[in-house]
């Protein structure tokens, strides 16, 4: 009776051995769907969110690496040293609150230059950047290889309760590597400065990754209280400024007096007379004015511009056919003869014996320029814009 017992209850332990794992087995399989049911609607759009960031990531980059390539490719001069100039000269002299020009008047331009050909820089990112303007001492040595460092260390600031050292838009933007710097002027002079002269610097106010834009600095000068210009000499002069504008003729010194009281008052006058008769009007400025001083003088008035008129002059007791041609300060452009106009340089030596004899006459044209053509035995015309054609 006791093994039949015995046998009963291990039969019945491992029957309770088999249910207690298959309930184990039935609950680990109901809390697996329990958490996938759940959990998979929340974990699968955040698994999906991390994978996409991190790949689009990864292809950021990868794009902006071709994208750097493709640009370095495209704009090669990226990668090499670029440098501001001046491509015009200042005009001199210059004065305070009076407008920085360039030669003849016109605005000063920079350039954006590449170092290594000598070429504008129109198409880089850099080629429409903006640029500031300022100065420097004038001593400064601009042919040194010197620093961005040597040049903050030698900027010039105003004095000390005085007004921005250059007034006007100190700022100027390029446009295809060109830029102008326009409408800007001193403040100060530079007679207090170590130097007594500036110099003036542009350089970049944006940068640029793997570029080294070197600045632009001119050559030094002087610059004078606006009290000195009105005894500036004009350059080129105008037919109509007074005479003391030409160099070496100073306003109410001796050679301006001379002129003066022979009736040489404009630069035009002075031409006029240096045409019909230069020895007089040597005679006129005395031996005060050396040979040297008299070029210099002669060529500044030369320098001028002239209009387009053109004079046709017949003298009396000559072929009405014949008549001598000269531009609006009684320079001898050519003959008429028989309505064909000649040359001066065509001229034989005939016809230039004819102009020598015509000389006399000619120089009493010094008055009739400024009046009323009145004289009687005078035929004097005067056309604009005439085409004369050789024969």
């Amino acid at each position: 009776m006791s093994q039949k017992r015995e046998f009963e209850e291990a039969k019945g332990g491992a029957s309770e051995d088999k249910r207690r794992r298959f309930k184990s087995v039935v609950q680990e399989v109901m809390r697996l769907q329990t958490v996938k049911h759940f959990l998979e609607p929340v974990l699968e759009p955040l698994i999906r969110k991390v994978v996409k960031e991190e790949v689009e990531l990864a292809l950021g980059k990868h794009l902006a690496g071709i994208k750097w390539i493709c640009e370095k490719e495209t704009h090669p001069l990226e990668s090499r040293n670029l440098q501001l100039k001046f491509l015009n000269n200042l005009s001199l002299p210059v004065f305070t609150s009076a407008r920085i020009e360039g030669d003849e008047g016109q605005a000063i331009r920079l350039g954006l230059i590449d170092s290594s050909t000598g070429q504008i820089v129109s198409s880089s990112p850099a080629s429409s950047a903006k640029l500031e303007i300022f100065v420097v001492e004038g001593d400064f040595d601009s042919d040194s290889d010197w620093t961005t460092e040597d040049i903050r260390n030698n900027i010039v600031r105003e004095r000390e309760g005085k007004k921005p050292l250059l007034n006007g838009n100190v700022f100027a933007v390029l446009n295809d590597g060109i830029g102008v710097m326009d409408e800007i002027s001193f403040t100060d002079n530079s007679s207090w400065t170590r130097s007594r002269k500036f110099r003036l610097g542009v350089r970049m106010v944006d940068q640029f990754d793997f570029v080294k834009i070197r600045e632009a600095i001119t050559e030094s000068f002087v610059v004078r209280d606006h009290r000195g210009e009105l005894y500036k000499k004009h350059h080129p002069p105008s037919l109509f400024d007074e005479v003391w504008r030409l160099e070496k003729i100073g306003k109410d010194g001796a050679f301006h007096k001379r002129l003066n009281c022979s009736n040489i008052n404009t630069v035009k006058d002075f031409l006029t007379h240096f045409h019909l008769n230069t020895s007089k009007l040597r005679q006129v400025l005395g031996t005060g004015m050396s040979s040297k001083m008299w070029e210099i003088t002669l060529d500044h008035a030369r320098s001028c511009v002239l209009d387009s008129s053109v004079h046709v002059y017949q003298a009396p007791g000559f072929q009405k056919k014949t008549a001598v041609v000269f531009n609006v300060v009684a320079q001898v452009l050519g003959l008429l003869v028989d309505f064909q106009y000649i040359p001066a340089e065509k001229l034989s030596e005939i016809e230039k014996a004819l102009i020598l004899s015509l000389s006399l006459y000619i120089f009493d044209l010094v008055s009739l320029l400024y009046s009323i053509y009145s004289q009687v035995y005078i035929n004097f015309l005067i056309v604009s814009d005439f085409r004369l054609k050789p024969r």
